[in-house]
């Protein structure tokens, strides 16, 4: 125990009485139509903190009827932005009203640190103006260059109806990177949290309809991925999906939407390196790569649970990366000192061990941690902080999404070489570049098949930037215009000015 910072559990009390969350469908609180519960467990202390009613196909048929009607009677779609505008800001000036008790609420179904997730919330509130101001100033073209007898316009419409399907790992931020573009663009939605963290969207429900929001306009369904998130999928009357979770299960959306032809944006699983040159701040570094794996105990698709570093600054780096993680505060995450809490589930983290297993097994070193982590007076799943060394590209633990506190050290001796690394992976989400020379920043910049590069930082995120992977990190966009774009459709209109058109088939003259 003497090895890593531990934060026992301290005198917090957590509620007396689980959190009992129902569906939204048409603006009413609901039971499931068969009257199906679920508990959620708090992965941190043990206990029940939610009970969810447990969605089924007719719940979905009935939130997507309310969608549907809601979007064709055009009670959101056309109204202007300028209401639109003001609605999501009051949803966001509520959201910060409200930031302790949904941040509570996170951490006790998720096991995040509740500084964390207070954090989250700010940030979500800042989402919602965001998409605020897209709103307000959201607009198509004009062509007035087609000819004197032609106008042509290019109107920027909503979709229709958007499914929204949340993971666990970041609910709130993540509903808040959806929900409020598609409303910002006037389509309408139905929303599908994970069965496991509930709780902070149906409190999102709550506010949406303090705040005025036209009931139908958003539609929250309670459950698990099936039946429920495919039944939102397949549905014809849902008009796209927009999904973040693992690559597996972005593959069966796809599978199950392809009937219908529906528009999908997925945001999906990582595997994202960090190359470190010799000439890097090494300090900086060495910070950003302990925060780029531990934040979020390692749950997160942006985690940097891969660390390519020069040959040359390899074991001084590691060594250094090794005695700054054990500094780091994991434990008790109602603690506002703790930085890393609990594992999401048992089986996550049985998962997360066996990798650790299996490097070992295939010849790496683990030179810290490697097991779970007893946290005094908690009845949770935590896990050490993990640095997995002499690692070689085609171990799993290279090249698989851990989703774990677990950082995989690779070497590399040439740019070439650290780009082929990088590069080497079904995934392309981010990467990140460490040096001071702004020639080698830039080239591995253009080079890195990422959807979003960072150097000399790693993690920061920006409302107005676009946030998405390539290959099987996803499609699509979110955040900045793009995430607007996600919800629109163009349409052309072309206008002729007077009778100007020459006749296809000569009229006949008497």
């Amino acid at each position: 125990m003497t090895d890593f910072n531990v934060v026992a559990a301290g005198d917090r009390a957590i509620p007396a009485q689980p959190f009992v969350a129902r569906h939204l469908i048409d603006g009413e609180w609901r039971t499931s139509a068969d009257g199906a519960t679920f508990e959620r467990v708090s992965p941190s202390h043990g206990s029940v903190v939610t009970l969810a009613s447990k969605g089924g196909s007719e719940d979905v048929e009935r939130a997507v009827s309310a969608a549907r009607s809601t979007f064709d009677k055009g009670t959101w779609s056309s109204t202007s932005g300028k209401e639109r505008a003001t609605l999501l800001l009051r949803v966001a000036d509520l959201i910060d009203r409200e930031r302790d008790r949904i941040a509570l609420m996170e951490t006790l179904e998720s096991g995040k640190p509740i500084s964390q997730a207070k954090s989250e919330i700010e940030g979500a509130a800042d989402l919602w103006r965001y998409a605020a101001s897209l709103a307000r100033t959201m607009h198509g073209e004009s062509h007035n260059s087609l000819g004197s007898d032609m106008l042509g316009l290019v109107l920027r419409e909503p979709v229709g109806v958007a499914a929204i399907i949340t993971p666990w790992n970041f609910p709130f931020l993540i509903v808040s990177q959806k929900l409020p573009f598609a409303l910002a663009a006037g389509c309408t939605a139905v929303i599908k949290p994970s069965e496991m963290t509930p709780a902070t969207t149906v409190i999102l429900g709550e506010l949406i309809v303090e705040a005025g929001v036209p009931a139908g306009v958003v539609n929250i369904v309670l459950g698990h991925g099936d039946p429920v998130g495919m039944a939102m999928t397949a549905d014809p009357r849902v008009d796209m999906v927009t999904f973040t979770g693992s690559t597996g299960v972005g593959k069966a959306i796809v599978t199950a939407a392809a009937g219908t032809l529906k528009k999908v944006s997925l945001e999906l699983g990582g595997k994202n390196p960090q190359v470190i040159f010799p000439d890097a701040d090494l300090q900086d570094a060495l910070d950003a790569v302990v925060f780029g794996v531990y934040f979020n105990a390692g749950e997160c698709c942006n985690s940097g649970s891969r660390i390519i570093v020069h040959e040359d600054i390899a074991d001084e780096f590691v060594a250094r990366t090794v005695d700054l993680s054990r500094r780091v505060p994991f434990g008790d995450p109602l603690d506002p000192a703790t930085k890393v809490g609990a594992i999401i589930t048992p089986e996550h983290h049985a998962k997360i061990d066996r990798h650790v297993r299996d490097a070992a097994a295939g010849g790496a070193d683990i030179r810290l941690g490697g097991s779970g982590l007893p946290v005094p007076g908690l009845n949770g799943q935590f896990y050490q902080p993990t640095v997995v060394a002499n690692v070689s590209g085609n171990m799993s633990i290279a090249r698989e999404e851990v989703f774990g506190p677990v950082l995989s050290v690779l070497t590399f001796n040439t740019l070439d070489e650290a780009i082929a690394l990088v590069n080497d992976a079904e995934y392309g989400l981010s990467a990140g570049v460490w040096s001071d020379n702004v020639h080698t920043c830039l080239e591995f910049a253009r080079r890195a098949h990422a959807g979003t590069v960072w150097t000399n930082t790693w993690m920061d995120g920006f409302a107005e930037m676009p946030f998405g992977g390539v290959k099987e990190s996803g499609q699509g966009r979110e955040l900045g215009r793009y995430g607007l774009e996600e919800f629109l459709e163009a349409k052309t209109v072309a206008m002729r000015i007077g009778r100007t058109r020459a006749p296809w088939i000569e009229p006949q003259t008497a």
